[in-house]
């Protein structure tokens, strides 16, 4: 599991007496830009649409005082292959760490998305749009500053996020076969081993030593019920956005096809 610990330093503050600097990885983002720019006094708002318009933004000298992002990117030729943290990954491989604010629909679809995001240092806070643009304004000047958005009132959480559970090394070859299974090209045992390029004996263990025991400590699977094969495979398909942003961003790319 990569990670990396994240300084919010001086340089903000510098920055900051010349301009503020902000950048909006986002689909829609140029629909927000405008009303950001006139919301600062000096101000500088670049948008990124793409995960290439993206790269080039981060790949200069340019260094960014906050970064607000989508969690899951609404454009149905991107929600799949690229999202929030993508973006938090492309910021700490281009060497330019930055305070990210991460803005949600609030659909059930981000919630695994959501653990993983509380768990990374450069989050400093989770934006719901509907919140409107006073309160997205707020965030990014808070931000700009160092400082964290103060969570919202959420129940306890109940479940250990994937993001935790695919940590060591059996973690990753679960989250290898959840990614295959969810990708779609695996439907027995001897497609997932080829897929997964495990052995045969590796993958006749998907529910008993790999996928089953996560369903179990999560507490999504109805113990009156069999923890069958099927209940497995169902359960990748109920997680699949995250189990392909999950291999995508951690070196399994290559069981998504």
């Amino acid at each position: 599991m990569r990670d990396y610990t994240f300084h919010a330093g001086a340089a903000t503050v510098r920055q900051m007496a010349t301009g503020l600097r902000i950048l909006i990885a986002s689909p829609l983002g140029k629909v927000i830009s405008g009303p950001l720019q006139a919301a600062f006094d000096d101000v500088t708002v670049s948008v990124a649409t793409s995960d290439e318009e993206l790269t080039r933004m981060i790949s200069g000298t340019v260094r960014y005082d906050v970064v607000a992002a989508d969690l899951i990117w609404n454009r149905p030729e991107l929600e799949w292959r690229f999202d929030g943290l993508d973006v938090i990954d492309r910021l700490r491989d281009a060497d330019r760490p930055a305070p990210v604010l991460l803005a949600s629909q609030g659909h059930s679809m981000e919630i695994d998305h959501l653990e993983e995001a509380r768990l990374r240092p450069e989050v400093f806070g989770v934006i719901p749009k509907s919140d409107g643009l006073n309160a997205i304004v707020d965030a990014l000047r808070a931000a700009a500053l160092g400082r964290r958005l103060r969570p919202t009132p959420a129940p306890v959480p109940t479940r250990i996020p994937l993001y935790e559970l695919f940590g060591d090394r059996r973690g990753q070859t679960a989250g290898r076969l959840a990614g295959a299974i969810a990708a779609g090209n695996a439907t027995d045992n001897a497609s997932l081993a080829r897929i997964a390029k495990v052995s045969p004996s590796t993958a006749n263990k998907v529910t008993s030593h790999y996928l089953g025991p996560i369903m179990l400590a999560r507490d999504e699977h109805d113990e009156d019920l069999p923890l069958s094969q099927g209940a497995v495979y169902r359960w990748c398909g109920l997680h699949a956005r995250y189990l392909i942003s999950w291999c995508r961003r951690n070196g399994h790319g290559d069981v998504l096809g």
